[in-house]
């Protein structure tokens, strides 16, 4: 009787395996590769190299350990894609002796044999070996003393004394010169040295006694703002050159900001948007919000081509102004179908491959400097890959679940058609809007040092540092000497004088600088 009963359960399995359709075996196995998508995005946010974001490392191992879980009753076979590239030549490696060829030379020792030493005449000189070691001479503050002196008229004497005026600075009264505020905005904005650090720092370099601290933490916020609004005109100027030239690529990042106005002391989110083109300059502007009439306030009455990724606030501002053409970012369409291809590693690469062969034309005509026959050569040779391109996406969205890596890639990839093969039309356009995401890094590495701005308008000045920072550093300046030089000039010059040359496009370092 056991075995009978036995026999109608294992009869009852079979039935119940043979119920499965081929439809819920072939759903059960997407849903085991999205998984496994998932669990490798999640290790690559815990172990993986250049996150920025900061993320709870014991929450993380939890949902990767809950995620293989699911994934080890229902293996599936690995494919593996190998493929074959020609290697280019090594890179060659720079000696020190060119590294350091256009340091100046602060010391010589010249070091003799001892017998030498002992009894220089038995010995005639021949030749000699050079070799060089790098040094430091740590920073020191230093006072510059300005003396003006104050003359009589020798024959009247009832005329008032001359004296020359003194020359005026960015905080008028104060001590500080205009060097020692530039330190203070490249630290901060270009170096992601929070205020209190610099107060340490500059503490240890006046040798202050223990506990005193000659330049507060106050000084250098006020320093700081007083800067800003001397320097915010030529951020202005910035803004309005970037946008007459009729060619924008535009981004935005989270960081956190502590809003007084908030209770327990907790931040909110606020948005760092930037504006820039490639080889220009960069333009930040701070917002409390991502909504879509921020690109409005943004952007203003702009004429031209827009650059950016899918955002739909992005799409609203092209349709209410009809002078403005949207073209896309095949970097974020790209790196979907990047993200998501052990979905199907044969249909990925495939898309990858002709995203690719888009990227190495611009490459070669890049090198061949086209000029304006770009976009004549992207009509002629675009056509192939693009029509393979859409056809593919176009079945694979077909094939696989909406929700799933690849699904939301083709959708994307799609939905943006339009505005991403908008650069045919043009020569001036990048592929991707890798420049200005590029330009945005550096706030997000000094996020993770002080963390948060402290309040919103602090954000502002943020905007107006980094706009020069970063604009310094894609032209090559040193972000000291700009603003130190900038810094100096600007408190003598009025409303009425030519702000151009000091912008970081057009500025030239003079020998004072």
């Amino acid at each position: 009787m056991r075995n009978f009963w036995r026999a109608i359960g294992t009869q009852r399995g079979v039935v119940s395996a043979a119920a499965i359709s081929l439809d819920e075996v072939q759903l059960l196995r997407e849903e085991n590769a999205l998984l496994r998508v998932q669990i490798a995005w999640l290790t690559q946010q815990l172990f993986g190299p250049g996150r920025s974001e900061k993320l709870d490392r014991a929450q993380l191992l939890l949902q990767i350990d809950a995620l293989e879980k699911l994934t080890t009753a229902a293996e599936r076979p690995v494919e593996t894609i190998t493929y074959e590239r020609v290697a280019g030549p090594a890179p060659k490696r720079t000696l020190p002796a060119e590294s350091f060829a256009h340091l100046p030379v602060k010391e010589t020792l010249i070091i003799e044999p001892e017998a030498v030493r002992a009894d220089p005449s038995l010995y005639e000189r021949i030749a000699e070996e050079r070799t060089f070691e790098v040094d430091v001479i740590p920073p020191q503050l230093f006072k510059r003393e300005i003396v003006r002196p104050k003359y009589r008229h020798r024959l009247d004497r009832h005329r008032a004394p001359l004296l020359a005026p003194a020359p005026k600075r960015i905080v008028a009264g104060g001590f500080a010169s205009a060097g020692l505020i530039a330190w203070a905005l490249t630290a901060k904005y270009g170096d992601h040295l929070p205020l209190y650090r610099q107060e340490k720092m500059l503490a240890r370099w006046s040798n202050a006694k223990p506990g005193q601290a000659p330049i507060s933490r106050q000084n250098l916020s006020d320093w700081v703002g007083a800067a800003t609004a001397q320097l915010e005109a030529l951020v202005k100027a910035m803004k309005r050159e970037l946008l007459a030239t009729g060619y924008v690529q535009v981004d935005e990042t989270p960081i956190r900001c502590n809003d007084p106005d908030l209770r327990d002391g907790q931040t909110t989110t606020g948005w760092l948007w930037a504006l820039a083109r490639p080889g220009g300059d960069v333009v930040f502007a701070w917002r409390l919000s991502r909504r879509h009439d921020e690109a409005e306030k943004l952007l203003g009455n702009f004429a031209g081509i827009l650059h950016s990724d899918g955002y739909e606030a992005y799409a609203a501002y092209v349709r209410a102004h009809p002078r403005v053409e949207w073209a896309g970012c095949w970097a974020h369409a790209r790196r979907r179908f990047f993200e998501s291809a052990a979905e199907r590693p044969r249909t990925a690469e495939r898309v990858l491959s002709l995203i690719g062969q888009l990227y190495a034309l611009e490459a070669q005509w890049d090198e061949e400097q086209v000029g304006e026959r770009r976009a004549a050569l992207r009509q002629a040779h675009f056509a192939r890959p693009l029509f393979r391109l859409r056809r593919l996406v176009s079945a694979l969205q077909k094939r696989v679940r909406p929700r799933s890596g690849l699904g939301q890639a083709s959708a994307y990839l799609l939905g943006q058609w339009e505005p991403l093969t908008a650069h045919l039309r043009h020569s001036q356009t990048r592929l991707d809007t890798n420049a200005v995401e590029n330009a945005i890094r550096p706030s997000k590495l000094g996020a993770k040092n002080w963390l948060f701005v402290g309040h919103p308008a602090a954000g502002d000045r943020a905007a107006v540092i980094y706009s020069l920072v970063v604009s310094c550093q894609r032209h090559g300046h040193d972000p000291h000497a700009y603003l130190k030089d900038v810094l100096t000039r600007l408190p003598a010059m009025t409303s009425q004088d030519d702000l151009t040359p000091l912008l970081p496009a057009h500025w030239k370092a003079s020998a004072n600088s």
